[in-house]
């Protein structure tokens, strides 16, 4: 199980979507939640054929304010397919409900996006566009805003071209018809799942600020957004001994982590 999003009709359908590793291949598939039973009923395929690998199978999913269903791909290990339009590795990929490719793509076909190598993390931020987390080579691990029909340049622009070791946000060299990050880690932190959080409730201004876990160095970032860029990284629960897989605000207002590894635990805590 790579990733979950809930139908943004829920209370009329309960229906839960997930994105998996089958033998096949990686899939979306969905499924009508029994609140009675707490289980899921048979699972019906969104979207099939996405290239899989051992690792750097990327999956999460997330839905747009436009009701479409965004999925965020990996390049299964296989690097020269993310720049392959044909391909839905390496990619956002932005469908219908039912899984058919989304009007207003930038093709006639499901891809929204191209050039990425390794997506962990995707979430919709306060301007209702899509952010996303990716795992670099050997560094330059990346926050994106993906947009429409853009490159954001795995494998042509490579660890050793782009990030050439600097502090955290520099470095950066551009190349012409390629996007740039909104924020680079060098080195490289492994991010992982997302979230904007508010806190209002606990009269702490969050809006705009972006959680990040961290699988390598096991906390969890905090970032500054302005002007849809990063200003300020900072370094939260150094302590916590935990991969953080994913990260979400609940309808409570308190903040949820989810760890993994051996003692995987799922945490509840206060926004401040």
């Amino acid at each position: 199980l790579l990733g979950i999003a809930v139908s943004p009709q829920f209370e009329a359908d309960w229906t839960i979507y997930l994105y998996r590793t089958a033998p096949d291949g990686n899939q979306v598939v969905r499924a009508e939640l029994d609140s009675l039973a707490a289980t899921l009923g048979p699972l019906e395929p969104v979207v099939a054929g996405i290239p899989a690998a051992g690792n750097h199978n990327g999956g999460r999913i997330a839905f747009g304010p436009d009701g479409m269903l965004y999925i965020a791909t990996g390049d299964a290990a296989r690097p020269a397919v993310s720049q392959d339009p044909t391909s839905m590795a390496g990619k956002i990929l932005r469908v219908t409900p039912d899984g058919a490719p989304a009007p207003g793509n930038p093709t006639e076909g499901p891809v929204w996006s191209l050039g990425h190598r390794n997506l962990q993390g995707a979430v919709l931020g306060p301007d209702g566009r899509l952010w996303t987390s990716e795992h670099g080579p050997q560094g330059g691990d990346e926050i994106n805003r993906p947009e429409a029909g853009k490159n954001y340049g795995w494998p042509v622009i490579t660890y050793g071209e782009n990030y050439g070791g600097g502090a955290i946000g520099e470095g950066i060299t551009a190349k012409a018809g390629l996007e740039q990050p909104v924020f680079q880690w060098t080195p490289s932190i492994a991010p992982s799942g997302l979230a904007f959080v508010k806190g209002e409730r606990y009269g702490k201004a969050w809006q705009g600020n972006l959680l990040a876990g961290s699988l390598k160095f096991r906390y969890l970032a905090r970032l500054d957004i302005s002007g849809g860029r990063v200003v300020k990284e900072e370094r939260l629960l150094p302590d916590l001994n935990a991969r953080v897989r994913d990260v979400r605000e609940g309808p409570d207002g308190f903040i949820y982590l989810l760890t993994d590894e051996r003692n995987g635990r799922l945490l509840r805590l206060h926004p401040g």
